[in-house]
């Protein structure tokens, strides 16, 4: 048999039939490599026995027990099994519970040891646990202080993954070729990659955990950063379009407001990139504006739109849902309209007739501005003079999409926004291809949301608070962790927003789905809407045009309103589990309130006691800039919170990298390494031709592919 590679067909690794391959397949793996570099989710971290006169009644724990009574198996109603017997160590002894698993009594017999993972219980002074995970205990031999969780599918337990892991780390791993050059590794203190590898699956202990996740990380955050410089070093040298010189004070005298020194800005340097120059040349703009949610980013995208239509050439705007389509169009139909320049709003739910009255004007040049979702980047959809592309929420978007959108002309002008307030030097290393604007204030007149942080025992009151805010005519939202509930067996995990170990059930997790029928019934003279990821477009956008209606008075939501609609009678926003986000993402969340009049109110809702989170949730509730919040979570967090913030559904701003280790990073300065050996690389070799680094070419080449293939 011949020996097996990264590239090999997991189909042909012992224990993978046809219905197995195809199990590994709905999660991404079909070769040996993806098997190697399916890493876990969490981790069980079963090595600290506990006694059992130190039990715990909050988390699941390891207990190294002798059985010391026969299992008893008995029927009860409905056809289940109920299996029982008793276990015992030197401090108590525990009443050990199992359903519908007969086969035990096979397995515990009196004098044989194991360890347990489970949670203890108390009934009627009785020490009990149920259907605990159990290992073997042969004296003289150790068990994993580790024990890996992976995501799963349907037919795959945790445990056959890991098996499968196993039997290819022991076949490939030795010959794994480490595409890092030795000398940027040593630099940066870093493992082998096949010691990474194995401590990511199998770690020996917290540190060779540790070791492996920062060398992933780096590896990550290396790639993106030659992606990223890739890009930039290819950027078009080409002439771009050259608009003509114009006032924009009709479209400012129709304002009902001055715009910030900060939209002046951010307006100069699109009428610098596009009308101006350099040397009396311009090339195609490609800028980005950073800023708050509410900062006024749309206006300066307005105005680009404005100077492109004096000079007589066309813009599109692409923005990720329908609801926000139309949001755009009202303001920018209303304001340029008055302005005699056309604009029209192509959607995928556009009737085909209108479908065919806008395509036509737009291949004639009838219509000036078109805004719409990905609707406009289809093949038969082509303008007469389109100069200006524009997409809204950066981070929804693919460099691949906002590229296709701007084949349409290959002259044309880019101009992308991202409502998540980054710090300048991690802005222009994540947007490393594009020139940043930054709007940093805030419009005068918007108020401040106040901020508090709540456990769940403040529950009641929560409740009458949101009673007395829809009384008093507003709206609230209150946004989840989670769709449903968590059925998975696994509880004891690490979170991943502080890198500690703890109890995911001590959390009490909660979802969107199950809390909406809850509140359904405490407060049923209040209309509730749900809205999630998993529903379909046209369900999202009725859920969500009936709340910014003012019909649906409270909404219970995942983060996918994080991107929403302006409704400036929404007043409350409460966060459940919030240390489960990061604060980039609590302060885009806050900022879906306090948009009108009304004043308005955040509650962080977090029960865990994690000092780290703490801290972070403080700064929450004292701070309120968006980027002060940035500086802040940089330093409490390191970069890990931007990146999982646009790396959702993997990053799409490198074409696709998913960003895994990078996303916990807690170290600035491994950053700054990555990205700086990343661009000394591409500047001594922006091919990667050289010899040394074909097999950084082939792994780039290999994430690419790998995330464009799992972006729907």
């Amino acid at each position: 048999m011949a020996r097996l590679t990264s590239d090999t067909p997991v189909s042909e690794l012992n224990g993978v039939g046809k219905v197995r391959a195809t199990q590994l397949a709905k999660l991404g793996i079909a070769t040996v490599g993806d098997l190697i570099y399916y890493f876990p989710r969490a981790y069980e971290k079963r090595g600290e026995i506990r006694p059992l006169r130190e039990f715990d009644t909050d988390r699941c724990c390891s207990y190294l027990l002798t059985v010391s009574t026969e299992v008893r198996n008995a029927n009860i109603k409905r056809g289940l099994t109920i299996s029982k017997f008793r276990a015992v160590d030197n401090t108590g002894s525990i009443e050990i519970t199992f359903f519908n698993s007969p086969y035990v009594k096979d397995v515990f017999h009196i004098g044989s040891t194991f360890r347990f993972w489970g949670k203890a219980s108390l009934s009627k002074n009785k020490l009990q646990m149920t259907n605990p995970k159990f290992e073997p205990y042969v004296d003289g031999l150790s068990l994993p202080d580790f024990v890996p969780i992976y995501p799963l599918t349907d037919g795959l337990s945790s445990k056959q993954i890991d098996k499968l892991i196993k039997n290819a780390i022991n076949d490939i791993l030795p010959d794994i070729i480490d595409p890092i050059p030795d000398n940027i590794r040593l630099d940066n203190s870093l493992p082998t990659l096949t010691y990474a590898i194995k401590n990511a699956h199998f770690p020996d202990n917290d540190e060779a955990l540790l070791k492996a996740q920062r060398r992933l990380a780096f590896d990550e955050m290396l790639y993106f950063g030659m992606g990223i410089s890739m890009s930039a070093s290819q950027k078009i040298k080409s002439d771009g379009i050259k608009l003509s010189p114009c006032s924009l004070s009709p479209l400012t005298d129709l304002l009902p407001y001055e715009l910030t020194g900060a939209q002046k800005q951010a307006i100069n340097d699109i009428y610098r990139d596009c009308v101006i120059g350099k040397d009396g040349r311009v090339s195609p703009m490609a800028r980005i504006i950073v800023g708050d949610v509410g900062c006024g980013k749309t206006i300066c995208a307005l105005a680009a739109a404005y100077i492109t239509a004096k000079s007589k050439y066309q813009t599109a705007l692409m923005v990720p849902t329908e609801i926000l389509a139309r949001q755009h169009y009202a303001e920018l139909s209303r304001l340029l309209g008055a302005l005699d320049i056309k604009v029209e709003l192509l959607l995928g739910s556009t009737s085909q007739k209108e479908k065919r009255r806008i395509k036509d004007g737009l291949a004639s040049g009838e219509i000036d501005v078109v805004v719409g979702t990905h609707a406009l980047i289809s093949d038969n959809v082509s303008f007469a003079s389109l100069a200006l592309v524009v997409t809204d929420e950066q981070h929804r978007f693919g460099v691949g999409q906002r590229a296709k959108l701007k084949e349409k002309s290959s002259h044309a002008h880019l101009l992308v926004m991202s409502a998540t307030p980054i710090p300048r030097t991690l802005a222009l290393t994540m947007y490393g291809d594009l020139d940043i604007s930054r709007i940093n204030e805030m419009p005068a007149g918007r108020q401040r949301v106040d901020t508090f942080v709540v456990d769940e025992g403040y529950r009641l009151r929560l409740n009458d608070f949101i009673r007395k805010q829809v009384s008093l005519g507003g709206q609230c939202y209150i946004v989840c962790p989670a769709i449903e509930a968590n059925n998975d067996e696994e509880e004891f995990v690490v979170d991943y927003a502080t890198g500690e170990v703890i109890s995911e059930n001590s959390l009490n997790l909660k979802s969107a789905v199950e809390l909406a029928n809850e509140l359904s019934a405490t407060l049923p003279d209040i209309s509730i809407g749900l809205l999630h990821g998993k529903m379909k477009s046209a369900e999202k956008d009725a859920v969500m045009s009936s709340f910014a209606s003012g019909e649906t008075k409270l909404l219970v939501s995942t983060t996918v309103i994080e991107v929403g609609v302006n409704v400036p009678n929404a007043c409350l926003m409460i966060v459940e589990n919030a240390e489960r986000f990061g604060l980039a993402q609590l302060h885009q969340l806050r900022g879906r309130v306090g948009r009108g009049k009304r004043k308005s109110y955040c509650v962080l809702v977090s029960d865990i006691n994690s000092p780290k989170s703490k801290e972070r949730l403080e700064v929450m509730r004292t701070t309120y800039d968006g980027f002060e919040i940035a500086e802040k979570d940089l330093v409490l967090r390191g970069p890990g919170d931007f990146f999982s913030s646009v790396s959702d559904d993997n990053l799409r701003q490198s074409g696709g990298f998913e960003f895994r280790y990078a996303s916990m990073c807690d170290s600035t300065e491994l950053l700054t390494a990555a990205f700086s050996a990343a661009k000394a690389i591409i500047e001594s070799d922006p091919g990667l031709e050289n010899p040394s680094h074909q097999n950084l070419k082939k792994e780039i080449d290999r994430r690419i592919h790998i995330a464009s293939s799992t972006i729907s």
